[in-house]
């Protein structure tokens, strides 16, 4: 380069470049600060012809990478996140993933320590005392794609207490499920076990269960017979549901889903329940105690249908229905004197 500075007064800088055996390319270059190009996209389109946040892709793909013995690189996870409605390409994945640490032997970073099972078989004495949720993949044919079905449950009686199923499971519903549970089954004191996604290990969630007096505790890593409970369940909806019905849409595995649910709950006999149904361990626990409580039991029952509740406004859901959700509410603690 100094060679070319000092003859080019006296020769063309083609030819000094040529004679020295320098690219002119690198002669001209100049370096330029910051990022150069195009900036990067901030949002990301679905095949419904729908824009979303580049944020909601690295949610979705924490989902993806939080399933058990997923050890996934960029790659499979650019052709989940296809089967999941998205466009986007391998490149694209790459950037966020290694953005947000979620490429292989990258860890993502949580605060504070993490309770771990202690022993692997709970012995539960009364209901809710210890819960139990996980999240299943469930595929629907006529979309094409994996849905996610999070099922939180009673250890005592083997009761779904909540459920939820949709396209992705994010923090968000984690704490909206919890919230449900608590107002119509208090969550002080409960101990509630689950393994080691992205979802369970969020910093917000641990923190609100918290807040609730929730002992939160975690399976070891790649051990869910720790979780047998809530993956038991899973596997006997996969025999009994996934593997015998072929959905359609989403709306009709969700029809199908909600049906199980209340057969599970109410008519299907569970061999470790001495074959009574999960409601009636339950109801028999609470009408045992004293009236008082099968009554209060009872009214839980009653205002745990809602599904809708008030303190769901702030997390977005539809002002109206929270409103009406929250009379509803008032109706059947007036009722039973709760």
């Amino acid at each position: 380069m100094s060679v070319i500075q000092q003859f080019k007064s006296k020769a063309s800088i083609a030819d000094l470049c040529c004679w020295s055996l320098l690219p002119r390319s690198v002669y001209y270059y100049r370096p330029t600060n910051g990022r150069k190009g195009v900036p990067p996209s901030a949002t990301t389109l679905r095949m419904d012809g729908k824009v979303v946040s580049n944020d909601e892709v690295v949610e979705d793909i924490r989902t993806i990478l939080s399933g058990e013995f997923v050890c996934y690189g960029y790659q499979n996870v650019t052709m989940d996140l296809k089967d999941m409605g998205y466009i986007i390409n391998h490149k694209k994945v790459y950037r966020l993933m290694d953005e947000n640490h979620l490429l292989l032997g990258k860890v993502i970073r949580t605060f504070g320590k993490r309770n771990f099972v202690r022993f692997r078989r709970i012995e539960a004495t009364h209901p809710m005392e210890y819960l139990c949720w996980d999240i299943k993949y469930v595929w629907v044919e006529g979309d094409r794609k994996n849905y996610y079905l999070l099922s939180l449950m009673d250890v005592y009686t083997r009761r779904i207490l909540a459920w939820v199923f949709q396209g992705s499971i994010r923090k968000v519903d984690l704490l909206k499920i919890i919230r449900r549970v608590d107002l119509s089954h208090p969550l002080k004191g409960v101990t509630l076990r689950n393994d080691n996604g992205s979802q369970f290990i969020a910093n917000k969630v641990r923190h609100y269960l918290n807040t609730l007096d929730v002992y939160q505790e975690f399976t070891h890593i790649a051990t869910p017979q720790e979780n047998s409970y809530i993956e038991s369940f899973h596997s006997n909806f996969e025999r009994e549901v996934v593997k015998r019905f072929e959905f359609n849409s989403y709306y009709d595995a969700k029809t199908t889903i909600s049906a199980y649910m209340d057969h599970y709950n109410n008519k299907r006999r569970h061999s470790a329940l001495k074959r009574v149904t999960p409601m009636a361990k339950w109801n028999e626990y609470f009408s045992s105690i004293s009236a008082d409580m099968s009554k209060t039991a009872k009214g839980s029952e009653e205002i745990s249908t809602v599904d809708i509740i008030s303190t769901e406004i702030d997390l977005g859901v539809d002002k109206e229905n929270a409103i009406f959700a929250q009379q509803m509410r008032k109706e059947f603690i007036n009722k039973y004197n709760l």
